[in-house]
């Protein structure tokens, strides 16, 4: 399929963010001539001009665009889209600003601080608004695409279930075609399987099919070449979804070998600029947070020293990014040698698996130690490890290596970001959570990673560091 969101939701998000925009434009222009702020202000060299007004136009459409705010896998849910549409407006907002500086350098530094306020509460309100009337009034059915799926196997199931979450945005998936015998006349993942591949022609036909979208598995070539043959005769798109999930632990990317698509299974998840900008931001938190902590980390180092003897310390070897074996720093919370038999705190699921058990009333803990962990003070030497380039402060949780023989390979994708002292699993559930979750959560920061949710990481951090909520 050539697009996932239809033309018609498209087109009315893209319509109330221009909407949206200029009435922004033309909102902040009369508070800056109302309100008692700022010196005397003076339309003519410094307010907007029809200029101004298609310069930001333009720069919202292309900034927006390449920001990925009209992708159905950004938008989809409410959170992410809000997420996603303040990145694009402060994109574009200092595009605009740097536009200005080299054409209209007279605008009021006031005025375009309204503007960028007030687009920012247009720009959502509308968005919420798009979605609400859509949701609402539902699409109607002679409008939208309807969508033929050929397989009915598991990659055929998934691709139903994501179109169906975007039926609201205007998709209409009719059915399947499967070759199978047991599945002809059944509902397969809430779509009826309509006939066979060689009725292909007649059911696009009685049922004014739109797209194709074939999800064949990869045996099936012999098929798939005939099949799109005869479509290619016919009024349809035609997409293919390659089978190829299995060997895919993140999403896969389509790139070009001249006139060649070629299917990318594997990628740097971090890579470049973001690489580089997520190393300034770990380097920034964790030397500001030792700036500030010092004196508290000084104090805890005295409680363990004055409780019990030993090393204020504790040191473990942990794997990091790309399966490195480094030393994790904490504070000690137990008594010395509390470590010396790892596999004493080792269990194992149902099928076999390894996991290491907590236990809120362990004996092994002091009673600073205790504290400590009720507050998550344990971890405060880990930004030493953020400053040698061991870990990050936002990522996965470094295992211990015994743990990792046992992962399956989805499970080491991992290992491709570097650790975290806090993650997404902390701020969703952290030792409350089961651990066979851990991963998942994981994975799902790994899939969705950027800047933002860094950063939105780091301020749930400090209410569940508050809460104490499954910390021991």
């Amino acid at each position: 399929m050539k697009r996932e969101t239809p033309d018609t939701y498209v087109l009315t998000l893209y319509a109330s963010d221009l909407l949206a925009t200029i009435l922004s434009l033309i909102l902040a222009q009369w508070l800056r001539h109302v309100l008692p702020y700022g010196e005397a202000f003076v339309p003519l060299g410094g307010g907007w001009n029809l200029g101004i007004g298609l310069m930001a136009l333009l720069i919202w459409t292309v900034t927006f665009r390449q920001l990925s705010a009209y992708d159905p896998n950004r938008i989809l849910r409410v959170a992410n889209e809000m997420q996603t549409v303040l990145v694009a407006v402060g994109a574009s907002t200092l595009a605009l600003a740097g536009a200005l500086y080299l054409t209209y350098r007279g605008v009021s530094r006031l005025l375009f601080g309204y503007f960028f306020l007030l687009d920012i509460f247009f720009v959502l309100v509308f968005r919420v608004l798009v979605r609400s009337v859509f949701k609402a009034l539902g699409v109607r059915r002679t409008m939208a695409p309807r969508i033929l799926l050929v397989g009915a196997g598991e990659v055929g199931r998934r691709t139903a279930s994501l179109l169906d979450d975007r039926q609201w945005m205007g998709l209409q998936v009719v059915g399947f075609l499967d070759d199978d015998p047991r599945k002809l006349g059944r509902q397969v993942g809430g779509f009826p399987v309509l006939g066979t591949l060689d009725q292909a022609p007649e059911i696009v036909v009685k049922h004014s099919v739109h797209e194709v979208i074939i999800t064949l598995p990869l045996r099936a070539s012999g098929q798939l070449e005939q099949l799109v043959s005869v479509l290619n005769e016919m009024p349809v798109n035609v997409g293919v979804v390659p089978d190829v999930f299995p060997l895919a632990y993140l999403r896969p990317n389509i790139a070009f070998l001249g006139d060649m698509p070629l299917v990318v299974l594997k990628e740097p998840v971090l890579g470049g600029s973001m690489l580089l900008a997520k190393r300034v931001l770990d380097l920034s938190v964790a030397l500001l947070a030792l700036l500030l902590l010092w004196p508290a980390m000084l104090f805890v180092a005295i409680l363990i020293k004055m409780e019990t003897p030993g090393p204020v310390l504790f040191k473990q070897q942990r794997l990091g990014w790309h399966r490195k074996v480094f030393t994790m720093y904490k504070f000690r919370t137990m008594v010395v040698g509390a470590d010396s038999d790892i596999n004493l705190i080792m269990d194992r699921t149902d099928d076999g698996k390894l996991f290491l058990r907590k236990n809120s009333d362990d004996p092994r803990i002091t009673r600073i130690g205790r504290l400590l962990r009720r507050w998550s003070l344990d971890e405060l030497p880990q930004f030493f490890n953020v400053l040698k380039g061991d870990m990050s402060v936002v990522g996965p949780r470094p295992d211990l290596p015994q743990l990792a023989q046992d992962y399956e390979p989805w499970q080491r994708k991992r290992f491709s970001v570097p650790p975290g002292i806090t993650g997404w699993w902390q701020v969703t559930g952290r030792s409350d959570k089961p651990s066979t979750l851990y991963t998942e959560d994981d994975l799902y920061y790994i899939r969705n990673y950027s800047f933002l949710l860094d950063l939105q990481i780091m301020l749930r951090t400090i209410g569940a560091v508050i809460r104490g909520e499954g910390a021991y």
